[in-house]
């Protein structure tokens, strides 16, 4: 519990709709994208640096835990407070602060939507690289907390490569800025440190983002496929002739009806899967990189290749994939999602795996992932109202992410580790790497306040997290 003093004074600082204590406005804030929860005391609403120091002095002085929040839309518990204490909600800090065409950059606050940066400048020819698929509503602090990926990760990278510089909060309320709009700066690389730190080292209250020119030509192929290991190997058929798509995203069969149910993308019902291939650049290259990939999906078996026409059918299949994870929810109401990655090469042997472990533990499990990069997304549907089912689709993903650190992958490619994998960090991990890695977020946080419970393992889980089976006729929180 938050001594009532500290309470008092966080209230004088913020005003009176500057925070939430009631127990039901809390609730909105105890989860995110992920299966995991716990309640916060207090949720606090800066709209300044200066509130977001003094919060965080407040909290050193009475010893409460501090969580940073970006939209919610996590999906590894990252932003959820298990050891309750006090959520900081950059809602409010929502403000572009600069624009720089001519240098190709611009300074936003964290609670920036991710969208609406590429909305202030694409009537200019920019645009903002990263691109969750939640970046409709995802912020910019959430990103650089989680170094979030999306569909276009493959030629343009993951949002560390878009971050020039932050502003920062340290757990002693110190304010402090790394990186900056010049290029090569010296010194450490501290942005690069703390872009992926997913909130245990520091709160960014600002970030200098690179902009992007659009291309001249864009070219969205869908290649439609009567076997997921058949998609899987084109994937590697494009990577051996040297072209580099800017996304290569692969639904399987039971995902793309689901998709297409809900968006009407043109996405083939009787396919086992579809890949949704991307192509950016000089017109003429990007023509002949059309035919390329044409032939590449022949040679793997693709039965129909598909270029679109217009911008409005390039936009439809792309709100296919976009929205998929709405789609599913249309089919199951609750359901966990994975984010292992392994080499582009063991991409169809994963597949084959993850169905033997739905055959096993009696799952449908669909996949939606970005294939061009190996980031698997299995999504495993459960039902929480029946005992052991949220267990056997936990159980499921462990086998998934264990398989990939065995093909030479990783446990994480863009959600993060947050608390959903902590305790699998030391599969991944060496004790003394681990060890290190402690080191190093003591060194910002020596009393451990800032995020705890996340990222290292703990040997624990939070007490509130594990979701009760639910009594008939009980209502799904």
């Amino acid at each position: 519990m938050i001594p009532a003093a500290c309470k008092q004074r966080l209230a004088g600082l913020l005003g009176p709709r500057g925070y939430l204590d009631r127990p039901e406005d809390l609730t909105l804030y105890e989860y995110d994208g992920s299966v995991e929860k716990h309640r916060p005391d207090l949720v606090v609403f800066p709209r300044s640096t200066e509130d977001v120091s003094a919060i965080v002095r407040t909290a050193t002085e009475f010893g409460v835990p501090l969580v940073g929040r970006g939209a919610g839309t996590g999906l590894s518990g990252g932003s959820i407070p298990c050891e309750g204490g006090i959520v900081v909600a950059f809602a409010r800090m929502n403000r572009i602060l600069e624009i720089d065409l001519e240098n190709e950059r611009a300074v936003v606050q964290p609670g920036v939507v991710n969208l609406d940066i590429t909305l202030a400048v694409q009537s200019a020819g920019y645009f903002f690289a990263p691109d969750p698929s939640s970046q409709r509503a995802c912020t910019v602090g959430g990103n650089v907390a989680e170094n979030a990926g999306g569909p276009h990760t493959l030629a343009y990278g993951v949002t560390t490569n878009h971050v020039l510089g932050l502003e920062l909060v340290l757990p002693d309320g110190t304010v402090v800025e790394t990186g900056g709009l010049a290029p090569d700066l010296p010194g450490y690389d501290l942005t690069g440190l703390l872009t992926g730190s997913e909130g245990t080292m520091a709160l960014v209250t600002k970030a200098a983002v690179r902009l992007m020119r659009r291309p001249e030509a864009v070219k969205t192929v869908l290649a439609i496929y009567d076997s997921n290991e058949d998609a899987g190997h084109t994937v590697t058929e494009i990577t051996a002739r040297a072209i580099t798509p800017v996304a290569v995203e692969m639904l399987d069969g039971l995902m793309l009806r689901m998709v297409e149910e809900a968006t009407h993308a043109g996405y083939p019902m009787d396919a086992a899967a579809v890949l949704l291939i991307e192509l950016e650049g000089m017109s003429e290259a990007v023509e002949d990189q059309v035919e390329q990939v044409r032939e590449a999906c022949k040679v793997a078996g693709a039965r129909e290749f598909r270029v679109a026409r217009t911008a409005e059918e390039r936009d439809l299949l792309w709100k296919g994939r976009k929205n998929a994870f709405g789609a599913v929810g249309r089919v199951s109401p609750t359901y966990y999602v994975q984010d292992g990655v392994v080499p582009r090469t063991k991409i169809a042997p994963t597949l084959h795996f993850i169905g033997q472990v739905a055959q096993k533990h009696g799952l449908n499990i669909s996949n939606i992932f970005h294939a061009g990069d190996g980031n698997m997304h299995p999504i495993i549907p459960f039902n929480p109202r029946k005992p052991g089912d949220l267990e056997k689709a936990r159980a499921a993903g462990e086998e998934i992410l264990q398989y990939c650190i065995d093909a030479g992958g990783s446990i994480t490619g863009e959600h993060g580790v947050g608390m959903e994998k902590n305790e699998l960090m030391a599969r991944q991990f060496s004790p003394e790497s681990l060890d290190w890695i402690r080191r190093l977020k003591l060194l910002f946080d020596p009393s451990g306040r800032l995020n705890p419970g996340k990222v290292l393992p703990t040997g624990r889980g939070c007490l509130e997290i594990r979701q009760p089976a639910l009594k008939p006729g009980s209502p799904v929180l």
